[in-house]
């Protein structure tokens, strides 16, 4: 089992900035891939970046590419999403997710271990 937390959402100001992350417990956190999703309200749940293992490789939703970073660090077992340039339409209930599959999953049902939940709603 792996239990994930995420913390670091909040109100923000379109352009404006915000670091995500997600503290991970239970097994071993470098061996998975890590990925974050985003649900929007009257929305499906959505894929927004992840990376391997070995933080050697990341994959972005084209929609976040440039403006948001995902990163790990697996001493400290934990995951972040830096976003900058936010726009309204990336409010949303932001979600980490731990992934056992040794390629860079992108697809919801990759992943096995989900975190509840942290807010981000960018004002125009």
């Amino acid at each position: 089992q792996v239990q994930l937390v995420e913390s670091g959402g909040g109100l923000v100001q379109a352009g404006g900035s915000l670091r995500l992350s997600c503290a991970a417990s239970g097994r071993t956190f470098s061996s998975y891939a890590m990925g974050w999703f985003r649900q929007a309200p009257g929305k499906e749940r959505e894929f927004v970046a992840a990376i391997n293992r070995g933080a050697s490789r990341r994959y972005y939703a084209d929609s976040v590419k440039g403006r948001f970073t995902i990163s790990r660090d697996n001493a400290k077992n934990t995951v972040y999403l830096q976003m900058n340039s936010l726009k309204p339409e990336d409010t949303a209930v932001y979600y980490c997710a731990a992934s056992g599959r040794l390629y860079l999953p992108t697809r919801r049902v990759d992943y096995e271990y989900w975190g509840q939940g942290t807010q981000v709603t960018v004002s125009s």
